[in-house]
């Protein structure tokens, strides 16, 4: 039977994939796995060819080694991987003792393989593999993987609802493919299973027993860096080139910095290959024995560099010395993020500053290296072109908040004719509720609700306002506060995410219109929900439609991993439209005093308590401790790079906030004498802090007729 070959292959008939997958079904039954424990996982499949093209670009092999290890080894990957080796110590030093490789190594491959469990990889695993198994140049050995897939799936160490992974079919914490994990999966947690997509001590476990059974040696190093003699024939170095290290020295190769060529640990008689992964002008290594354990893992030079360099940094090392043979080396997460928040300063619309790179930021920065009179603009954001950012002549200051007089006239919204009736009118939560696996409803503290349950995080949706109240990450604690005294309905509800449009403040509306819009109080509909391969959920809401309003407001929440809200406002009408508007998060934290917020510093706010008078500037992370006005804050940001990251020392967490389509974000706390007025915060006010996503104060939307806007906020919840 012939199958394409080809990843230039353009479609592949389902039932020659139907057949392809029958074909195995006789080799799968002779390794053991059962009639229906193949049936089952693979009945419905359909090839996702889009998988093909990878077999030819794996980063590894085609992404420049400065650049794989500025984005590997950044200093946010090694800030959080120092975290976790002290929050998982008496895990770490069990592993250790057990299999003899040290924490640091194993926390490396941990973030290398999946930034520390936040990127299992999105594709169905047995799509993919089931695809790679029928087409492409390495079916054979797909085919093996498939198979111990199934036998996985059969015996109950996984289940297949939800199992996503790499294009290759890698998964877990620490990335195994299914033989390995048939190999070397062990239980690190005692429960009977190995389960290394949902139990971090199992996942750890194992990375040190395959260390183990590749060659690690305990107690030994990887590997040092070296400096060179003038005139060195490079024509000696390579992985498998090994000398004794008395010849290495012989040659004249000393260690950066001075001291032996022996590191603590290793027997001067020991033999060393020499590293030059680009060339006798970048940065050399001395690798032993254990370099090899780890290149095992991966058989790729950068990748294997990244795992020992990462283990490193986190021992507290200060990274590779020498530079590297590039005038434009690479830039990590932290820096990427900074870029952007500098393009956006400049006026270019590339969504967040999320730290990943589009094709957006790159025609941006190619935008500024023309400006700049480059010779080549070539779109690459590396060093230089934030060095020449940074350096660049600072932009005017941000005007402050238009009155209302001022205000366009299209912004300034009368009270709907029909929001009294809609106020009146009873919900009906359970009407046309999807069937849906872990859709279903509840009663939140007597509010009618929807509920959603996820492999990874619950979530409750309040029927009035379309109100995000709870965020529980799995084994975690909600990221919402939602007041204990909150008031019945209508009164708005206290807590959670408020959903405040189609105007913040008000832009010159009367005093009979209600305070932050007119839909937080309003019975939504829910008009879709659907379930992603990994059991992610996706709702789709709306508020009522409102008389002589042309702007239509729909609602996106994606509940899984992490949680994403997307407002999406279009205009109707036939004239154009100016709204504010904003998600009003109120963050559940220990202890709202000890509580601080990175993204802000030297960004302009503008201060409610100052009625918004004098533009001024933050000082560093944002917190109620401000010298300025301490215990309290009312600000909005305005020119806002849309990342900001709330630490918790008190909860031990910290919630990454990332927003797209928002030049502002409002920081409220009314602190004690202002929380005594309101019923529903009283001493409540320790508890939360309020960060919101918004369009406010000079940051006005304009819509066309016929036009939309999305405004975009997602939640990342992590150890400190």
């Amino acid at each position: 039977m012939a199958w394409l070959g080809s990843a230039a292959a353009q479609a592949a008939p389902q039932d020659e994939f139907d057949r392809c997958l029958a074909s195995l079904q006789p080799q799968a039954l002779k390794q053991g796995v059962s009639a229906a424990g193949f049936s089952r996982p693979t009945a419905g499949l359909s090839p996702d060819l889009s998988v093909l093209p990878l077999l030819d670009a794996q980063p590894e092999f085609t992404t420049p080694l400065w650049d794989y290890l500025a984005a590997l080894v950044d200093s946010q990957r090694v800030d959080d991987g120092r975290a976790l080796l002290a929050q998982h110590r008496d895990l770490l030093n069990r592993v250790s003792s057990q299999y003899g490789v040290d924490p640091a190594t194993i926390v490396a491959v941990w973030g290398v393989e999946s930034d520390y469990g936040r990127v299992f990889g999105k594709r169905p695993l047995l799509q993919s593999l089931a695809t790679l198994s029928c087409n492409g140049r390495r079916q054979p050995f797909f085919r093996g993987e498939l198979l111990a897939l199934l036998k996985l799936l059969d015996a109950g160490d996984l289940q297949a609802e939800g199992l996503t992974g790499s294009w290759a079919g890698a998964f877990g914490h620490t990335q195994f493919m299914p033989s390995t994990y048939a190999r070397i999966a062990v239980d690190g947690d005692g429960d009977g299973r190995r389960d290394l997509v949902a139990s971090i001590p199992d996942a750890l476990a194992s990375t040190a027993n395959y260390l183990a059974k590749a060659g690690w040696r305990t107690g030994q190093p990887w590997g040092i860096e070296v400096n060179l003699p003038a005139g060195f024939n490079p024509a000696v170095a390579g992985r498998t080139q090994r000398k004794p290290l008395a010849a290495w020295r012989a040659l004249g190769i000393v260690p950066v910095g001075g001291g032996a060529l022996a590191p603590a640990g290793l027997p001067a008689d020991s033999n060393a290959a020499l590293l030059l992964p680009t060339g006798a002008k970048g940065p050399a290594w001395l690798v032993f024995r254990n370099y090899d354990a780890i290149y095992a893992y991966n058989a790729a030079e950068s990748y294997a560099l990244a795992i020992a360099t990462l283990a490193d940094r986190l021992r507290g090392g200060s990274g590779t010395v020498a530079a590297w043979p590039t005038d434009d080396p690479g830039i990590g997460r932290r820096e990427r993020r900074e870029l952007q928040t500098l393009l956006l300063a400049r006026g270019h619309d590339i969504g967040a500053a999320d730290g990943m790179v589009g094709t957006a930021t790159r025609r941006a920065i190619q935008a500024e290296q023309q400006r700049l009179g480059w010779a080549n603009p070539d779109g690459r954001a590396g060093q230089r072109i934030l060095t020449a950012l940074r350096t660049a002549p600072p932009l005017p200051t941000p005007p402050t908040p238009m009155p209302a007089s001022s205000l366009p006239a299209s912004s300034v919204f009368p009270l709907p004719p029909n929001r009294t009736r809609l106020l009146q009118s009873p919900a009906a939560p359970g009407a046309a509720l999807p069937r849906l696996e872990g859709l279903g409803l509840a009663n939140v503290q007597g509010f009618p609700a929807w509920q959603v349950d996820t492999p990874f995080a619950t979530a409750a949706v309040s029927v009035f306002g379309g109100q995000l109240l709870s965020y529980v990450p799995k084994g975690g604690k909600d990221v919402l506060w939602l007041s204990p005294s909150a008031q019945a309905l209508p009164t708005p509800i206290r807590g959670g995410s408020p959903v405040c449009w189609p105007y913040f403040g008000r832009q010159g509306q009367g005093t009979d219109v209600p305070s932050h819009g007119f839909v937080r109080d309003l019975p939504w509909t829910l008009q879709d929900a659907r379930r992603e391969a990994d059991g992610t959920v996706v709702l789709t809401l709306a508020p009522p439609a409102l008389d002589n309003l042309a702007l239509r407001l729909t609602m996106q929440l994606r509940i899984g991993r992490t949680l994403e809200q997307r407002l999406l406002t279009e205009n109707t009408g036939s004239q154009p439209l100016s709204f504010t508007q904003a998600l009003h998060n109120y963050f559940q934290v220990g202890d709202a005093l000890q509580v601080s917020v990175e993204g802000l510093d030297g960004l302009t706010y503008l201060d409610k308590f100052e009625n918004y008078a004098t533009p001024r500037v933050q000082r560093g992370d944002w917190s109620l401790r401000d010298p300025r006005d301490p215990g309290r804050s009312d600000r909005i940001y305005t020119h806002a790079g849309g990342r900001y990251v709330l630490k918790d020392p008190t909860l031990k967490r910290r919630i990454e906030i990332s927003t797209e389509g928002s030049r502002s974000l409002v920081a409220w706390n009314p602190g004690q004498a202002g929380a005594a007025k309101m019923v529903d915060v009283g001493a409540g006010w320790r508890n939360y802090v309020c960060l919101e996503a918004a369009n406010a104060g000079p940051d006005v939307v304009t819509l066309a007729p016929g036009a939309r806007h999305a405004l975009v906020q997602t939640f990342r919840v992590l150890p400190l």
